[in-house]
C-alpha cells in the first residue's frame, strides 16, 4: 500500500549496511530508454537495493547509486508493500554529515519531473518518524517534520514536481534536522519538454512547480508506477473522489472513443485522462449543477492550477447546450462552453495562477448555467522560487578542496556549498550573495581543529571572493600538506618542486581566512 502526497510541507533509520559514495559508471538512462517518454530519457532508482530489477509494469529499476554515503535498510514489514522499490531505503545518520545527496550524471539540459518514494515503517524500531527537509537543485521543496500521520510513517509516501536542471546532473539532497536520519526510497526523473506548464511565463523555467495535487476525475488511479497507462511526463494521476465536497449528486461518465488534442507538445496530456469526467446528476434547470472539490495547499506560496475538459457526452451536440462558470476560492474567473471551445470529444485546457491565499485550502467551484458541469482532471502546482546557487567556478574549486584534502564524510561536504541558503553551508564554510544579487559566493573558509591532511589544489585560486585583508591568516601545519606542484614532483609527475616548508599559495588568496591544522 502507498499514498501519493500531494503536501510537500510535512513533516527515516537502522538494520543497516554501512556504505560510502558510488562511484558506479553512469548507466543508460533506463537500461531500454523507453520511446513513450520525450528523449527517450528516465531513471528508475531503487535506494537501497544491490540489484537491478523489473516491476509488473515492465519498468526497470536500477540498483542503488550516486549517492554521497549512508546505509542500506529494509522496511519492518516487507509484505505489507506491494512494490520492490517500496521495501529498501537509503538513510543518512549523522556520522555521514547533515547534508546527504544523490547526483544523477550526464543530464541534458532540460526540464524534468521528479518523484520520491519516502517511508518510514519503523525500520529502526524506535518508533520516531525523522524531521528532514529535502531540496532539488540548491531550493527547499519538501520538509518533513516529526510525528508523521500514522499511515504515512507506515505506508509511505510519493511526491513529486517539475523542475529544470540546467547542469549536467540532478542533485537531489537530504538535510538533516537535529541528528534524525532523513531516508529515501526510490528516486525517478523522467525528461519533459522545457515549454510545458506555460514555463516561459513562469520566470523562465527557474521556478520549481510542487505537485498539491493532480487528479483525475472519474477514474482510480493510474499512470506509471500505479497501472499499465502511459503518460509522457511520468505524472500519476490520482482519483478525484476524496477531493469533492459540497452535497450535489455526482456521476462518473466515460468514453472509449479517440480524443483530439492529446498527447500533443508541450504538455503531452495522455489521451486516458480525456476518456473519463466527472458530472453532476442534476442539471442548472433542475436546481443542481454545482461540482465542487478542496485541496490542501501552503498559503505562504502561490499556484499553478490547470483545469481539464472534454464534451465527453454525444448528447452535446452544440454550442450552449453545456455552460458553467469557473470559481476558484469563490472567485468567478471565467465561464466555459466546452464545444464552443473544441467541439466534441477534444481536449480544452483552462490554467490559471492563484497568489494572495488567506487560508490552507484551495477550492475549485464549477457552477452549472445552463446544464450539467463536467470536469475531467485537476492539477495544482506550488509556484516555488529557485534560491540562489554557488556560483559554478567556485564550486569546483570546493570540490578539488574536498577531494585534495581528502575531507571527512562526517563534514557533509556534499552538494552545492552554500545552497540552500536556509539550510547551513558545508562546515566551516561562510557563504554571501554575490555583489549583483545573482549567486552565492565563498566568503571565509575554517577548517580548524579539523585534523586534515593532503594538498591544496591549484583550482582554490577560484575562490575569488575570500578576503585578502591584512586580518586574514593561513594557519597550516608544514607535515599536514602540499600543493598541487609539490604533490606532481613527488609522484614523478612534474619538475622538482619546492620544499612544503616553501610551498607559495595562491595570489588570489594568500592572505585569506583559510586555516588548517
Amino acid at each position: 500500500m502507498s499514498l501519493f502526497l500531494a503536501l510537500p510541507i510535512f513533516l527515516c533509520f537502522l538494520f543497516t549496511t554501512s556504505a560510502t559514495s558510488t562511484t558506479l559508471p553512469p548507466p543508460s538512462p533506463s537500461p531500454s530508454p523507453s520511446p513513450s517518454f520525450p528523449y527517450g530519457l528516465a531513471y528508475h532508482i531503487d535506494c537501497g537495493s544491490p540489484t537491478n530489477s523489473t516491476d509488473p509494469f515492465n519498468t526497470t529499476w536500477l540498483s542503488d547509486r550516486y549517492f554521497s554515503g549512508g546505509a542500506t535498510a529494509i522496511v519492518s514489514e516487507p509484505l505489507h508493500f506491494r512494490h520492490g522499490h517500496e521495501k529498501t531505503l537509503r538513510f543518512f545518520p549523522i556520522s555521514s554529515g547533515k547534508k546527504n545527496c544523490y547526483a544523477i550524471p550526464s543530464l541534458p539540459s532540460s526540464r524534468y519531473l521528479l518523484r520520491t518514494f519516502v517511508v518510514y515503517d519503523n525500520y529502526d524500531g524506535k518508533s520516531h518518524p525523522p524531521s528532514f527537509d529535502v531540496a532539488v537543485a540548491g531550493t527547499v521543496v519538501f520538509s518533513w517534520r516529526s510525528p508523521w500521520p500514522q499511515s504515512v510513517a507506515r505506508d509511505g509516501a510519493y511526491a513529486d514536481l517539475f523542475a529544470t536542471f540546467a547542469d549536467s546532473e540532478a542533485l537531489i539532497c537530504f538535510y538533516s534536522f537535529a541528528t534524525d536520519p532523513p531516508v529515501v526510497s526510490s528516486i525517478e526523473l523522467f525528461a519533459a519538454d522545457r515549454a510545458s506548464y506555460e514555463a516561459a511565463a513562469i520566470a523562465d523555467n527557474r521556478t520549481v512547480l510542487v505537485n498539491y495535487g493532480r487528479l483525475s476525475c472519474g477514474s482510480d488511479q493510474w499512470g506509471p508506477g500505479f497501472s499499465n497507462d502511459s503518460d509522457r511526463f511520468g505524472r500519476s494521476w490520482q482519483s478525484d473522489s476524496d477531493f469533492r465536497t459540497g452535497g450535489s449528486r455526482v456521476v462518473a461518465v466515460s468514453t472509449r472513443n479517440g480524443i483530439s488534442g492529446t498527447n500533443q507538445k508541450p504538455n503531452f496530456f495522455p489521451e486516458k485522462l480525456y476518456q473519463t469526467a466527472t458530472a453532476t446528476a442534476a442539471t442548472a434547470e433542475e436546481g443542481g449543477g454545482v461540482l465542487e472539490y478542496e485541496l490542501s495547499v501552503d498559503a505562504k506560496l502561490d499556484y499553478l492550477v490547470w483545469l481539464h475538459f472534454v464534451e465527453i457526452e454525444g448528447r452535446v451536440r452544440r454550442a450552449g447546450e453545456r455552460v458553467f462558470d469557473v470559481f476558484i476560492n469563490d472567485e468567478n474567473l471565467t465561464r466555459v462552453d466546452i464545444y464552443k471551445q473544441v467541439g466534441g470529444f477534444a481536449a480544452f485546457t483552462w490554467h490559471h495562477t492563484v497568489k494572495n491565499l488567506s487560508s490552507s485550502v484551495l477550492s475549485v467551484k464549477l457552477v452549472g448555467v445552463v446544464g450539467a458541469p463536467v470536469i475531467c482532471g485537476i492539477e495544482n502546482y506550488a509556484l516555488v522560487p529557485s534560491d540562489p546557487s554557488t556560483v559554478p567556478q567556485q564550486v569546483v574549486a570546493m570540490k578539488a578542496l574536498k577531494d585534495s584534502l581528502r575531507i571527512p564524510e562526517r563534514m557533509g561536504w556534499n552538494g552545492d556549498p552554500c545552497a540552500p541558503t536556509n539550510w547551513d553551508a558545508w562546515e566551516g564554510v561562510t557563504c554571501r550573495m554575490s555583489k549583483d544579487n545573482t549567486a552565492l559566493v565563498i566568503s571565509e573558509i575554517d577548517l580548524g581543529s579539523q585534523g586534515l591532511k593532503g594538498f591544496i589544489s591549484d583550482q582554490i585560486s577560484l575562490l575569488s571572493d575570500l578576503p585578502a585583508d591584512s586580518g586574514g591568516i593561513w594557519s597550516i601545519a608544514a607535515d599536514s600538506w602540499q600543493t598541487t606542484a609539490a604533490a606532481a614532483a613527488a609522484d614523478g609527475t612534474g619538475p622538482p618542486a619546492k620544499t612544503t616548508q616553501d610551498c607559495s599559495i595562491p595570489d588570489s588568496i594568500a592572505s585569506s581566512r583559510l586555516q588548517l591544522v
